[in-house]
């Protein structure tokens, strides 16, 4: 068993409100800043304080009481946050819902809630929700400006704000800290979601805990930068450590803007997944190809180099003579050109989480000057178990328990954890509720290996490893991280369970393929798919990628498929999870072509 280092902290106790509060009580004049008609506009303290106040009014007037939940669903904005931060403040629950999340789950979140209000984002969004067969409370709509819009309900909380001013505090002195504050609905990557009840208290004992150990290096005021979805667990915590860290908090409203966000406002700490890393690799490497001549070598190379460099240097290894003077080449050439073109010019370190981060990629990105720092945790656990530091970071781990937390090893590897920042359960399940939290523990599904110094190892998730017919267990996002070390593969998902060996599904890179096969754009992909030029090339590439691996483990066949998983068909979960079972089913055909015919032998 492992506890955090340092003394324990036994209990914060404090609610959301008061954490806000607490933030915000010296005037600051860019809280939270977002793109405004192309410009960045920023939100000051005694505005933001106004509007969380005003919308808590307005919420109470609309008829709903404390522990009434309200659902949230949008694009991050700064209307996003004001509408989470007056839900707490009203006493009520905030129930955030991914605007990609399939219609039948948003359905079944809306009536399983109980929702008595809903906050959408745009028009759009509101007229999606109508054509659902449930029905409906009252919807306020952000970018309208009519009497169902944000601006009218706000502006009608504060008129009832400023003839009854104390009213905002006295919903806030009666809210409990294990209350629930946040009901969230998990991936659902098999079966209906399930609702997880988090406490003021679960949040706000994470919050201080992970910001104390991840971002413990964060100076007030400096930039940071949100890209991923705030009704994602992961940056929903970290909406309030920012603010609880006193720094410029700027959004980006789509990872399609990263770049140009990045760029203007230069992040000194920013969180990310592992996935926007790897299409930053595979967008440098698609860039340099289509420039051709040496640049289309020397990248690659560079990158490649870079990582081999690295990974010898923090597996404290020998590196040889030659690939340190190729690294000293490759950085001056390429690698230290990568950071300011990016914007992460003033960058302290990425913090990632929410998936496995792959060794290689992790040494791409350090080789290039970019460091990570990873940490764990489910939703169940407010999410954050374990945690990095800077200055001590171990890569290959994601960290060590955070204050408060202890976590152990049980007897078939699955990792345990308790702590204050557990969840009081799922909403309305208790059977499934009793079949995670046992005698104290809440056992998280994945399993993991704990280092002498007390690092944890995730290793696969329990549910999702698979026997072959010879017997042997294969940990399929183990495989599946280290396909996508291959820049012209973008998604994949291993089979296998009771065969011979494991086979994959690819969606491959199209833009990199396209021109590393000279294939013009009104070429349709289904007719590049069955190319056998193009499958035996991502064979190829599958195969190598896998080389390192056990027998037993390493992919022999593949099937190129024609479309991406999405979420809107059901493949994804809205936090970009493989629905295995859904994946299969749909591709049973493809998956036993694969075995109709005799595979090549393993490597090695």
């Amino acid at each position: 068993m492992v506890r955090a280092e340092g003394a324990r902290i036994e209990a914060w106790m404090r609610t959301l409100p008061q954490l806000i509060r607490d933030s915000l009580k010296e005037p600051r004049e860019n809280v939270l800043s977002e793109r405004v008609d192309g410009a960045w506009r920023g939100t000051s303290r005694d505005e933001l304080v106004d509007r969380i106040e005003s919308v808590a009014c307005a919420i109470r007037d609309a008829g709903l009481d404390a522990g009434d939940r309200v659902a949230l669903i949008g694009a991050d904005s700064v209307n996003w946050i004001v509408a989470d931060f007056g839900t707490l403040l009203a006493a009520c629950v905030v129930v955030p819902i991914f605007p990609t999340q399939a219609g039948d789950q948003v359905a079944y979140i809306l009536e399983n809630s109980q929702a008595k209000l809903i906050f959408a984002d745009t028009q759009a969004a509101a007229q999606r929700l109508r054509t659902l067969n449930v029905p409906l409370p009252p919807i306020v709509v952000f970018e309208s400006t009519g009497q169902d819009g944000f601006a009218a309900f706000e502006s009608h909380g504060r008129e009832i704000k400023n003839a009854n001013p104390a009213l905002p505090a006295s919903y806030e002195s009666a809210i409990e800290p294990n209350a629930m504050a946040i009901l969230i609905y998990t991936s659902g990557t098999t079966g209906e979601p399930k609702g997880v009840m988090l406490s003021h208290n679960n949040l706000v004992s994470d919050v201080e805990a992970t910001f104390a150990q991840a971002f413990g290096s964060l100076e007030t005021g400096v930039r940071t930068l949100s890209v991923l979805p705030f009704s994602h667990i992961y940056e929903h915590c970290v909406i309030y450590g920012y603010l609880f860290s006193c720094v410029q908090h700027f959004i980006s409203h789509s990872v399609d803007h990263l770049l140009a966000d990045l760029q203007d406002v230069h992040p000194v700490i920013m969180t990310a997944v592992p996935r926007i890393f790897e299409r930053v690799i595979a967008g440098i490497i698609a860039k340099a190809k289509i420039h051709g001549g040496l640049q289309a070598k020397l990248v690659p190379w560079a990158l490649g180099v870079g990582r081999d460099y690295m990974s010898a240097k923090v597996r404290k290894q020998r590196v040889a003579p030659g690939l340190a003077l190729q690294y000293k080449l490759a950085h001056a050439l390429v690698l230290r050109k990568l950071r300011p073109a990016l914007g992460l010019n003033d960058l302290h370190y990425f913090a990632s989480g929410s998936a496995p981060l792959h060794f290689d990629t992790a040494m791409t990105m350090l080789g290039a000057d970019i460091p990570i720092v990873e940490g764990y945790g489910p939703t169940e656990c407010s999410p954050v178990i374990t945690a990095n530091k800077f200055e001590t970071n171990r890569y290959g781990t994601v960290g060590r328990p955070i204050p408060g937390v202890e976590i152990k090893i049980a007897e078939d590897g699955e990792v345990l954890a308790r702590g204050p920042n557990v969840m009081l359960g799922y909403y309305k399940n208790q059977a499934a509720t009793d079949e995670v939290l046992k005698d104290g523990w809440y056992h998280t599904g994945d399993v993991g290996e704990i280092d002498a110094d007390g690092y944890l190892r995730i290793t696969d998730r329990k549910k999702e490893l698979f026997k072959t017919s010879g017997g042997k267990f294969v940990a399929p996002a183990r495989v599946e991280a280290a396909i996508k070390r291959s820049v012209y593969v973008n998604q994949v998902m291993l089979a296998g369970d009771s065969r011979p060996y494991p086979v994959a599904l690819v969606c491959p890179n199209w833009d990199l393929l396209r021109t590393e096969f000279s294939i013009p754009k009104d070429v349709p992909i289904a007719q590049i798919a069955v190319r056998p030029d193009i499958v035996a090339f991502l064979t190829a590439q599958v195969r190598e990628h896998t080389a390192d691996l056990a027998k037993f483990e390493q992919v022999r066949k593949i099937a190129v498929l024609a479309r991406e998983l999405s979420v809107e068909d059901g493949d994804l979960s809205p936090t970009l999870k493989l629905r295995r079972r859904v994946v299969e089913k749909k591709y049973m055909h493809e998956i036993d072509a694969l075995y109709a015919q005799p595979a090549p032998a393993a490597a090695g």
